[in-house]
């Protein structure tokens, strides 16, 4: 592939401000009852909604105690944003002192860099919904855990597509 080629591949992807108005949007979609997500106490529901050779988006559900594991995604830029509920995210920072944790409340968006870790999960009593967007779409994710005896970050596996989180 020449240069030209593989800048305009780049070109194609959405920045994280873009993918960021893209997934509030979509969570007003889905406030306004255009997007309907059930929620299963068993297992976190997902549902894509929107995807091409650009982005995706994926709509999901969240009852009480669903996360997702710490992991990245791939090659591809993020957010998302909260459309109801709360979530919390613990992400990976290393220049901090390991894992720092954030409240995602209702409304609340966060966009997320190439090679940022997190985990996502529902502490609140009640269910939560959010909205995911990727570019280039999702298509591959590498889970991790922190090794306790030396506080670093240590990838498990690596699954093609995934799950989004």
């Amino acid at each position: 592939m020449s240069g030209t080629e593989s800048s305009t591949l780049v070109d194609l992807n959405l920045g994280l401000g873009t993918l960021t108005a893209l997934t509030r949007r979509v969570a007003a979609e889905a406030l306004a009852g255009l997007h309907e997500m059930p929620i299963d106490p068993e297992r976190r529901c997902y549902r894509r909604l929107r995807s091409d050779d650009v982005f995706d988006v994926w709509l999901i559900g969240w009852a009480t105690g669903q996360a997702t594991e710490l992991h990245d995604h791939g090659d591809s830029l993020g957010a998302l944003t909260v459309v109801s509920g709360s979530l919390s995210e613990r992400r990976w920072a290393p220049h901090r002192g390991g894992i720092r944790v954030r409240a995602l409340r209702a409304g609340r968006s966060q966009g997320f860099r190439i090679g940022h870790v997190h985990d996502v999960v529902n502490l609140s009593s009640m269910s939560a919904v959010s909205v995911h967007a990727y570019s280039p779409p999702l298509t591959v994710m590498s889970y991790y855990e922190v090794d306790a005896a030396t506080a670093a970050l240590r990838r498990v596996r690596t699954t093609p597509y995934g799950l989004p989180g």
